[in-house]
């Protein structure tokens, strides 16, 4: 913020003594928070919508959490394009980037998700899960935030070809 700038607000903040000198400070975000029923997020009264996010559903539960990549292939396309850039595409590549790049072990298949969904958004082909992430705070260690983490996947014949996130390089 220019000097000039910073004396213009703090004119206009003492011009207007209604206005406290606090609304010049920024104020914390707005924690994210996990849907009450994550469960219900994953349904619709649409045949096609409903049956997309319930393979969304699937591939959060056994594959994401469940690590059971064995399934993939009732869930992904053998195609499957990957906009993740630590994962190749294929479904082969994703495969392999849980199983032997992450190591990722099968474990039980939960009755339900634990996965922090915020929303599920379902459109056409596109099926889009909002979920909470929870961080560092760069400024303050001891100190964590929320934000929002976004998969979108594009479904073909009932299977995931396509998946979007927010995932940036690994280092």
């Amino acid at each position: 913020m220019t000097r000039l700038f910073k004396n213009i607000v703090l004119g206009v903040a003492l011009a207007l003594p209604a206005w406290p000198l606090t609304s010049l400070t920024a104020h914390a975000q707005e924690a994210v928070v996990k849907a009450a029923d994550v469960e219900a997020l994953f349904t619709s009264p649409d045949p096609k919508l409903h049956a997309n996010k319930q393979v969304t559903y699937k591939i959060i539960r056994d594959l994401l959490e469940a690590g059971h990549w064995d399934k993939a292939d009732q869930y992904l396309t053998e195609r499957y394009i990957q906009h993740n850039p630590n994962a190749a595409s294929g479904r082969d590549g994703v495969v392999t980037y849980f199983t032997k790049v992450l190591k990722v072990q099968p474990k039980p298949i939960p009755e339900k998700t634990s996965s922090p969904v915020v929303f599920v958004s379902a459109e056409g082909d596109l099926v889009t899960v909002g979920s909470v992430r929870q961080y560092k705070d760069p400024k303050d260690p001891l100190k964590t935030y929320t934000t929002t983490w976004y998969d979108t996947w594009r479904f073909v014949d009932g299977k995931a070809d396509e998946h979007w996130d927010s995932a940036l390089k690994a280092q």
